[in-house]
């Protein structure tokens, strides 16, 4: 008499089923469409967070929180973001607080090297379309068989920096009287956050308690800076020393106008709100300064402030929305359009006004594509601010200054609030969250899906050149 074979094979097989679509369903994303594959994972762990954060154990009331909050606050964790809707150190547990820690590690790693990893661990191999992707956002790997090797480099580069700026802060925490446990969850959220660019404080008054303290504030800006510049350019230090011969163009690019920026921004902040009451007008020149450079880092994605947003003057706050457009490096744990992308289109404009044909700089001539990729990104993200802007006015009847402040917070992933956010309908905190989402996620997926879509063409219209300008 034959018997039933037991219950667990038959398990087991549907087990491995779904395991086996789930991997070609993983498979076919990331050789047919890794930019939707991104979009995917982004959005699953936003989905898992989200959830997370909505649990009654999130929360010090022990209740539920509102979806759209717990939805925003996902999406600002993982969108390495720090625009809050409320108070981090009050309204989260412990629990709470580190589900945002490690939504903000998790984000931070970009939104590229997440779908390559993703597809590493559920198929155990990237494909060629996948390594080209990968390779695109890394950008020093020379050989595809280099891929692999160099994700694992970035989450470890990631938590070594993270550590040093951690072990910075953690003995100044515990010599301003915190107990030791506190000093060293303080000192790791603190490093994790700048060093991703999130802006996320552990305390309800944020910096303020330290705005004259160098001990806390240049771990601050070093993370941040640090962060701003992305993966490929970090590992290329790391690999050929600051001998600046010895860099690729990318890593030259990135350095300089980030360089700039932070000067630029520094001395131009400073100027307009050195006799402000409210923000500098009070303080001594050494904090001042402190304070303008400090400033100059963090608008371009950081999301750390030290001064109150809305009391700046109106020419600040425009200033402030030019830094963070501007944003940080390519496959950074900055946003905005990047550096690289106002790098290039300077490079065209100053080519075009001399007449010369191609675009050179440092000895090299940047490809007509990538003048492209550099015109659509500029184009979408203005676009992302102007519809934005245009629905949270309709929808908040707050003023344009602040609205559009709040917005290009949002899009380019800084932080920086005048509390449009918390004030904002349900529905305009969607809308919040979509930019975040969009400004993490848009830009750069964009610009790698664009940069692999060349095809042959059999045949060339004529050229006409239209009257311009």
């Amino acid at each position: 008499m034959t018997k039933n074979p037991p219950a667990w094979p038959v398990q087991q097989r549907g087990r491995a089923s779904l395991w086996g679509t789930l991997r070609n369903f993983v498979d076919s994303l990331a050789n047919s469409s890794p930019a939707r594959l991104a979009l995917f994972v982004y959005a699953g762990v936003v989905m898992v967070f989200t959830a997370l954060l909505s649990l009654p154990a999130s929360a010090t009331s022990g209740e539920v929180t509102p979806l759209h909050d717990a939805f925003f606050t996902a999406v600002s964790a993982v969108c390495v973001t720090g625009l809050t809707v409320v108070s981090t150190a009050e309204h989260w547990t412990g629990f709470g607080q580190t589900v945002i820690l490690l939504g903000i590690f998790i984000g931070g790693l970009g939104t590229l090297t997440l779908a390559s990893l993703l597809t590493l661990a559920v198929s155990k191999r990237l494909g060629v379309r996948g390594k080209l992707i990968a390779q695109s956002a890394l950008s020093n790997a020379s050989r595809l068989g280099e891929v692999g090797t160099l994700l694992r480099i970035v989450i470890t580069t990631s938590v070594v920096i993270e550590a040093a700026l951690a072990l910075a802060m953690i003995p100044r925490f515990i010599v301003l009287g915190e107990p030791f446990g506190q000093a060293i969850w303080h000192g790791v959220f603190y490093s994790i956050s700048a060093f991703n660019n999130a802006g996320f404080t552990p305390h309800s008054d944020g910096l303020v308690p330290y705005e004259n303290d160098g001990w806390i504030l240049t771990p601050l800006m070093v993370g941040v800076f640090l962060g701003s510049l992305g993966f490929p350019v970090v590992m290329v230090l790391m690999e050929r020393g600051w001998r600046y011969r010895n860099w690729n163009l990318h890593t030259k690019l990135t350095v300089e106008v980030s360089l700039i920026l932070v000067v630029v921004g520094a001395l131009g902040w400073g100027a307009m709100e050195w006799g402000n009451p409210d923000t500098l007008g009070g303080m001594s020149i050494p904090e001042k300064l402190v304070n303008a450079l400090f400033a100059s880092i963090m608008t371009r994605s950081g999301g750390f402030n030290l001064v109150d947003m809305n009391a700046m003057e109106p020419s600040s706050m425009l200033f402030t929305d030019a830094l963070m457009f501007a944003g940080g490096g390519s496959a950074s744990t900055a946003g905005g359009i990047k550096v690289t992308t106002i790098a290039v289109m300077f490079l065209a404009i100053i080519a075009e006004a001399r007449g010369d044909s191609d675009v050179k700089v440092h000895g090299r001539t940047i490809p007509p594509g990538a003048m492209r990729v550099a015109i659509s990104v500029i184009v979408a993200g203005a676009t992302f601010v102007a519809v934005g802007s245009g629905l949270l006015l309709a929808m908040t009847g707050a003023s344009l200054d602040r609205v559009l402040f709040e917005v290009i917070s949002a899009f380019a992933t800084v932080g920086l609030s005048t509390n449009v956010s918390a004030e904002a309908p349900p529905e305009g905190k969607y809308v919040l969250a979509a930019l975040m989402f969009a400004g993490r996620l848009g830009t750069i997926t964009l610009a790698s899906a664009l940069a692999l879509r060349e095809r042959r063409q059999l045949f060339h219209y004529p050229e006409e050149r239209p009257i311009l300008g």
